[in-house]
């Protein structure tokens, strides 16, 4: 029997199977590489799309900013015009009010008292006056309580007039102005208004 000798051929199996070793080491690499190349890119990619994203929506928060301040603007702007639409209504209604209120105090004050000054202020009047009498004070503020448009009459000061030629006392009484509802206080200025 020849013999044969297969040492050559297990030489070649091995050389073979080490170049196809290294030759898959190579590849592998050579894939691991572009993979995270290509894994690097694409991060890279998303990444300058989402910075894009973001500079656009910074720009539009920006520009949304500057409506949401232009609206508070305008709000603040209707609600000044709303109060002062609100005070000019009150003062159209009050305008027939403050009429009444005159007319009142002229039909409550008796024979024999005479108003110097009405002040108001709020719903307050304060009321000056020269009387004959302190009864005639005393029916003045009857006819205030009794009346529709004033209430609540307190005397505050009552002295003789010095200064008057049919004597008398001066006084000040202060009432409430019922049906008068003013934004703001006024004074008037009422000289000698005699009675009936």
């Amino acid at each position: 029997m020849p013999r044969i000798n297969l040492l050559p051929w297990r030489e070649l199996q091995r050389k073979t199977r080490r170049r196809d070793f290294f030759i898959a080491a190579v590849v592998a690499a050579g894939a691991a590489f572009a993979f995270s190349m290509g894994g690097k890119l694409l991060y890279s990619t998303w990444t300058a799309s989402q910075l894009s994203k973001n500079a656009f929506l910074k720009k539009e928060i920006v520009k949304l900013d500057a409506q949401i301040a232009d609206i508070q603007d305008l709000e603040a702007r209707k609600t000044r015009l709303d109060a002062r639409m609100d005070i000019i209504e009150q003062l159209q209604r009050s305008r027939p009010e403050i009429v009444h209120l005159f007319d009142e105090i002229v039909k409550s004050v008796p024979e024999g008292v005479y108003l110097t000054s009405i002040k108001q202020t709020d719903r307050k009047l304060e009321i000056h006056g020269v009387a004959q009498s302190s009864t005639r004070v005393s029916t003045f503020m009857r006819n205030i309580d009794s009346s529709t448009w004033m209430a609540n009459p307190e005397l505050q000061v009552v002295e003789s007039a010095k200064d008057s030629p049919t004597g008398g006392s001066s006084f000040t009484l202060k009432a409430d102005a019922v049906g008068v509802d003013l934004a703001h206080s006024g004074t008037a200025v009422v000289k000698k208004v005699a009675a009936k």
